[in-house]
């Protein structure tokens, strides 16, 4: 997993908890990396588990919710760091439909060793759109906070449902979205 995904998330850690806690949270895992992290250096994504988990542990809330809360954080930081990313799309469904094609090509461009998650979209009517997230990494939660975000972002009224899909050999969460 890249560096700025670690980056970001303690540079969150930090704007909601202060800077204490990242070195609390830190002291409470063992990682390869020691916690010190670059925006461009790749780390396993076990640490971001142990991290997040630490964070649970420390500030009593759940897991899954620290994970969306940071999907929908980096979503926005994403907008700010990747300006062209986002040029080209007016709504949600169609920054969520470039994401694999577009998105994730661009990012591969910028981070070649990057490991990236595979997002399937279906656009079934104007009203409706269906976005499979796959991956060996168990970050369903993360996709479905980015996908908040991009809601956020774009302000439209639509509701998301999920459902987990998940085999032995990798996490899948189809996503269904739905304007209103």
């Amino acid at each position: 997993m890249k560096g700025v995904v670690f980056t970001e998330f303690l540079d969150m850690v930090e704007s909601l908890f202060g800077a204490d806690m990242i070195d609390d949270i830190i002291e409470d895992c063992t990682l390869k990396s020691g916690g010190a992290y670059t925006s461009v250096g790749t780390y396993d994504y076990e640490e971001l588990v142990l991290l997040v988990t630490a964070l649970s542990k420390r500030s009593d809330i759940a897991v899954k919710d620290l994970v969306q809360k940071y999907g929908h954080h980096l979503f926005f930081r994403f907008h700010d760091m990747f300006p062209t990313f986002f040029e080209k799309q007016n709504s949600a469904f169609d920054f969520l439909e470039s994401v694999h094609g577009y998105v994730h090509v661009e990012v591969k461009k910028l981070y070649p060793d990057a490991a990236l998650p595979n997002f399937e979209t279906k656009n079934v009517n104007e009203n409706e759109l269906v976005m499979i997230y796959r991956s060996h990494c168990p970050f369903s939660d993360f996709a479905e906070g980015l996908i908040h975000g991009c809601v956020e972002f774009y302000d439209e009224n639509i509701e998301i449902r999920v459902e987990d899909k998940n085999t032995k050999a990798e996490f899948c969460r189809v996503f269904t979205l739905l304007k209103h």
